[in-house]
């Protein structure tokens, strides 16, 4: 009996050892979250899969780790939620806090560690202005054309066009002048895929070879391919 206590013991050490921390570890507090399980996730080609999981009873802090190759978006969900509630960041190597509450998931979480968060943070808070002004205008859109007013539906038309130009360059020029962080390549992708190529090639050519042979900037250089391909055709 003592002997396969002993075994018992063994095997349950061994199991909770086996477990290496990866070069990215991510810590924090959820306040609230007192039960379940927290995920963390990234996208595997068009996959969201998840890398690691912790369950909670009853401590609503929590630590999980990854092996990041090369820094790029990351996913902070539980169970139970929705696809929309979720806490996304950048992720790579080194230590990153996170703290957020259940109440306001994924809202405005607390996160410190990443280089490449510090610069989508400053992108997002002007980006968001952006976002403000185009729902405005779809409300004035369609309040003109619930009033069938063809010259106020003309004039948005021609402002919308001019912010849209103006969000593009202020996109364009914030990846330009961030060109040592693989958040530029991402934001090139995810903001500027519908732009001008001149656009596009400007941010790829303003990247450093290290940030070329990231993921993201791989990713951009064959989109890039990818459009120019398109348009000999």
């Amino acid at each position: 009996m003592k002997r396969f206590i002993a075994v018992l013991v063994f095997a349950v050490v061994a199991f909770s050892c086996s477990k290496e921390k990866g070069n990215m570890v991510v810590k924090g507090q959820i306040k609230g979250l007192k039960k379940g399980t927290l995920y963390l996730q990234k996208m595997n080609d068009t996959l969201l899969v998840s890398v690691d999981s912790v369950k909670l009873f009853g401590d609503d802090k929590f630590l999980l780790s990854d092996n990041v190759e090369s820094p790029v978006m990351y996913y902070l969900t539980f169970d139970g939620n929705t696809q929309e509630k979720k806490i996304m960041f950048f992720g790579e190597p080194g230590e990153i806090t996170i703290n957020d509450n259940v109440e306001e998931f994924g809202w405005k979480p607390g996160i410190s560690g990443s280089k490449n968060q510090e610069v989508m943070d400053k992108f997002n808070e002007i980006n968001q202005q952006f976002k403000l002004k185009r729902l405005d205008f779809i409300a004035k859109d369609m309040e003109a054309r619930a009033k069938k007013d063809t010259a106020a539906m003309d004039s948005l038309e021609k402002e919308y066009k001019k912010m849209v130009r103006r969000r593009f360059l202020f996109t364009t020029n914030f990846a330009v002048a961030n060109p040592d962080t693989e958040a530029a390549p991402y934001i090139a992708l995810s903001e500027l895929f519908d732009a001008n190529l001149y656009l596009l090639d400007t941010i790829n050519n303003s990247l450093t070879s290290r940030v070329k042979s990231s993921d993201y900037g791989m990713r951009l250089q064959k989109f890039i391919d990818d459009v120019k391909a398109q348009e000999k055709k």
